[in-house]
């Protein structure tokens, strides 16, 4: 089997290989890391000559040059399965589209066709000497996407980090059509700074924390918080089930405090379904025998994370009404980022016999104006997108306090968010309770 000679004859330029994208196809970029640059600068100079050609990605580090090239969407569509910064302006000036998601549900809808895709264009690590590209550490549902998929093209990079996978993380160059060598710089994700507000906020989280825990942590200036009280605490022997590996979770291994020791599901390894950030998160991916990528059909899914005794989820969300309705994607209709894994993370810590899940916010935001809102409200009116229904909704957690809503009335439920609230507004929180018959008439203020 002379690996060497199939991929000579696969290896071509750029151009040349988008020349295997038609009129009409349905063309899916993967997601962070793996995005392929130079396929999309290829690609982006076809604007004018294809028609209807349909771009997805998902949490995009940089911004697509079919976007740049064809502002006004000429020959290409663009789609997201969920938003990062550089995608917010395009979808909400309506250059680009978003498509609502279950995260864990994504390779299925691949699969089953619900999401038709003809081409899969993405970024792999140089080949073995067995024929496998590695999808280096971003595993997501990317396998559904290539089991779809009627043409393949990989653009090799030897900059991406190798991970160890559980699976769904490799492709054999027998199922790839071309092949495009580069060696541009690996895209990073930012890192946000903690802030005051984010110290005051993890601070509510920490006493929930015990030894030998297994985490979920998503990104963001509260986990990064929450990642440095960690590091100064006696927790130890914690543990890493989590869909994104991000900076804040190397801080935790940097610090001796994520052994994975204690795991009852694939004890010694952290598990984790995509990863993206600095570059000295990286090295510390490359070839590390104690982490494990896996598909996040494998993550997410609720058999998996029950099996974790003390599984415990925390992830931000946006604004939270008085019934307990969680947004966790838009301000209004200002759409901002993705369900993401949420839902799947909320209902998994539910079934583990010691978990819990929160989700943490600010109590309050500025706009544009300068004018201050709650983000704690009596209802939604203004276009928000529930992402967390009631019925399950979780801890929710302020830089006040937190209120644990799980099993709660609607009367608990509202006495317990307005006392998360900021002061200011905790007054028109009651009476907007009282008129909607959700405070309690014997209750004293």
């Amino acid at each position: 089997m002379d690996y060497q000679s199939e991929y000579m004859s696969k290896r071509c330029t750029p151009q040349q290989a988008v020349q295997l994208i038609r009129d009409g196809d349905w063309v899916d970029y993967t997601q962070g890391i793996t995005f392929p640059q130079l396929l999309d600068e290829a690609l982006a100079e076809r604007t004018g000559e294809l028609a209807d050609v349909k771009i997805r990605c998902m949490f995009c580090l940089k911004r697509p040059q079919i976007l740049e090239k064809d502002p006004h969407s000429v020959s290409f569509t663009y789609h997201t399965w969920h938003s990062s910064q550089i995608d917010r302006r395009d979808v909400n000036e309506g250059r680009a589209y978003f498509a609502p998601i279950q995260y864990s549900h994504l390779a299925e809808y691949y699969r089953r066709g619900m999401a038709p895709v003809d081409v899969v264009m993405m970024t792999v690590s140089p080949m073995d000497r067995h024929g496998n590209f590695s999808f280096a550490c971003n595993p997501s549902a990317t396998q559904g996407a290539l089991d779809a998929a009627d043409r393949i093209i990989v653009e090799v990079n030897p900059n991406l980090p190798e991970a160890y996978g559980l699976g769904g993380d490799f492709i054999h160059i027998s199922d790839i059509d071309a092949i495009v060598e580069s060696d541009v710089p690996v895209l990073m994700a930012p890192n946000p700074p903690v802030q005051e507000i984010d110290k005051k906020i993890a601070a509510w989280l920490l006493p929930y924390l015990k030894d030998g825990m297994t985490l979920q942590i998503g990104v963001g200036g509260i986990p990064n918080a929450l990642g440095m009280l960690i590091a100064d605490s006696d927790l130890k022997d914690l543990g890493m089930h989590t869909e994104y590996l991000s900076d804040g979770c190397l801080k935790l291994y940097e610090a001796g405090k994520i052994t994975n020791r204690r795991k009852e599901l694939l004890p010694g390894k952290g598990v984790y379904g995509t990863c993206a950030g600095s570059t000295e998160l990286y090295d510390f991916v490359d070839h590390n025998r104690a982490l494990l990528s896996a598909p996040i059909e494998y993550v997410n899914h609720v058999d998996q994370i029950r099996q974790l005794n003390q599984f415990v989820s925390i992830n931000g969300c946006l604004a939270v009404d008085l019934y307990g309705q969680v947004c966790s994607e838009s301000a209004g209709l200002w759409h901002i980022s993705g369900s993401g894994g949420q839902v799947d993370f909320i209902s998994g810590a539910f079934w583990s016999p010691h978990g819990q899940a929160f989700l943490t916010m600010p109590s309050t935001y500025t706009d544009r104006q300068g004018i201050v809102h709650s983000r704690i409200q009596p209802f939604f009116s203004h276009g928000d997108i529930v992402t967390t229904v009631r019925a399950i909704a979780p801890c929710i957690v302020t830089e006040y306090g937190i209120a644990e809503l799980e099993g709660r009335t609607t009367w608990q439920r509202a006495e317990a968010l307005i006392a998360i609230a900021h002061p200011d507004f905790r007054e028109s929180l009651i009476r907007a309770a009282e008129a909607q018959h959700i405070w309690r008439a014997s209750h004293k203020r």
